[in-house]
């Protein structure tokens, strides 16, 4: 592996993908085949420290489910501008300039939390209801980890 070697847990794979394909992914001023090595690299870094971790097979499979789901929702926004996007315990929130980009999150599956004037995104097996909390207050709880998307001014630099 070229990309995921140092990492030990399926949490450092993913912080480091988000790294990388923000600065590889097509959209944001990479190549198509060094973002194609990374999907290939993540998706056999997650399973091999999965598999590892003392999970028994259906927890590995389940686990490697969500990461991939996960992945790809991330990919097909990454590139959109002026946007935060977070992922705070299972789920992912987008804040930031959202409204130019709005139809691409909704078509992306990501749906609009208006009480904390974010988007969020999550598996169906996380859903719950009504939590009021402010999001400041979900943070720091799960915890949060944080890509951010490149401006309009790098956009047009690039």
């Amino acid at each position: 592996m070229k990309y995921f070697n140092s990492c030990k847990t399926i949490e450092e794979v993913k912080t480091l993908y988000r790294e990388l394909a923000k600065e590889h992914h097509p959209d944001m001023g990479g190549d198509t085949a060094t973002m194609q090595e990374i999907n290939k690299e993540y998706a056999f870094a997650c399973a091999f420290i999965a598999k590892g971790s003392g999970l028994t097979d259906e927890q590995v499979d389940q686990e490697l489910k969500l990461s991939e789901e996960y992945r790809a929702v991330i990919e097909k926004i990454i590139h959109l501008p002026g946007i935060t996007i977070e992922l705070v315990g299972n789920w992912i929130w987008v804040t930031g300039d959202t409204k130019p980009v709005k139809e691409t999150l909704k078509d992306a599956r990501f749906i609009f939390a208006s009480k904390k004037v974010a988007w969020f995104y999550r598996n169906e097996a996380f859903k719950v209801r009504g939590n009021g909390a402010p999001l400041e207050q979900i943070r720091a709880k799960y915890g949060s980890q944080t890509v951010h998307g490149k401006s309009k001014k790098e956009l047009n630099e690039a």
